[in-house]
């Protein structure tokens, strides 16, 4: 991709990114059009308007950009490590660690789960990626694209199953956890998303200051040597980035599955950019993805509908029409 057609997709997508945000903000029992959004922003003497959009609405609008930026980032990084077209957290199970050591966690200790939590969400999404890959090398056929998915699925289903099973047995933390494990933004405080965002910003910062070891590893392990490239050492790199980055993104939405499937494939279908122009590309990509799902439902319907469900929504087809396509017999 050429420099001059990498700024034209970067500036299109932090125009949609703006474009979505103005509208965002401006959605709820409140409606607001964007001049008036823009209006409330910039008075100079706070109104009724400033305090909605500043105290409930932009927490929850920075949340979902930060969210889908980490996961998409992290679906590309992935997808690109293991020379797997279907990798990605939610499909691997990562999400799922990091959601089961969040409420784990949060039972024993009687924390809230959003924003306070973000170790136990780190070793969780580690503890998952070191599962799934285990299973899916299991064997003399090594770990194959369909076996590691076939492996992630089981192991997101069972860990899944336990947190779900943790939360019968604990109905306070079920009251508080409800929407969470759903994939929600609703409710996020300002706090909640000051303690994540760092990490968050962390991770991307890492992924791109490691773009040229990632890109390489997209090759054979003999050719990345050749380049003088560790493997080994490259596939921990990224795996300390993805944890970072889905980590974090758990800890505000909880576990939201697909968009670092869609994200990826859509952008490189579109685009025909190779990684190192894919990664930024995904970041913003996923942020304004996450933003108009989570808009969607409420500009409507009315309803608060939960961020993962209407990406589920969207998602499942991708997979399907994607599993289709490897199809090769694992």
């Amino acid at each position: 991709m050429s420099p001059r057609r990498l700024a034209l997709w970067l500036a299109g997508l932090a125009a949609a990114c703006l474009l979505l945000t103005l509208w965002s903000l401006g959605v709820g029992s409140l409606s607001l059009s964007p001049a008036r959004v823009l209006a409330a922003l910039i008075a100079e003497t706070p109104s009724r308007e400033t305090l909605v959009i500043t105290s409930v609405r932009a927490p929850r609008v920075m949340a979902a950009l930060a969210v889908g930026a980490a996961l998409a980032s992290s679906g590309a990084i992935m997808q690109r490590i293991l020379r797997n077209p279907l990798a990605e957290p939610g499909l691997l199970g990562i999400n799922a660690g990091a959601a089961f050591a969040m409420v784990l966690t949060a039972v024993l200790t009687g924390t809230a789960p959003r924003g306070t939590l973000i170790p136990a969400a780190m070793a969780g999404a580690a503890a998952a990626s070191v599962l799934v890959w285990a299973l899916g090398s299991a064997g003399r056929r090594g770990a194959t694209p369909l076996r590691l998915v076939l492996a992630g699925v089981i192991v997101a289903s069972f860990l899944v199953s336990l947190t779900q099973a943790l939360l019968i047995f604990n109905l306070a933390a079920l009251d508080g956890t409800r929407l969470w494990t759903a994939g929600s933004l609703a409710g996020i405080q300002p706090q909640e998303l000051a303690s994540v965002l760092p990490w968050i910003a962390a991770g991307l910062l890492a992924a791109l200051a490691a773009l040229p070891g990632l890109e390489i590893m997209g090759l054979e392990d003999d050719a990345a040597r050749g380049l003088g490239i560790d493997p080994a050492r490259w596939r921990l790199i990224a795996a300390a980035i993805v944890v970072l980055l889905t980590g974090g993104a758990v800890a505000l939405a909880g576990p939201l599955a697909f968009l670092g499937l869609i994200v990826p494939h859509a952008l490189r279908l579109a685009s025909g950019a190779g990684f190192r122009a894919l990664l930024p590309l995904c970041a913003l990509g996923g942020a304004a993805l996450t933003l108009a799902a989570d808009t969607l439902p409420r500009a409507l319907a009315g309803t608060d509908v939960p961020v993962g469900v209407t990406l589920a929504l969207i998602g499942a087809p991708v997979f399907l029409w994607l599993a289709r396509r490897q199809g090769a017999p694992g």
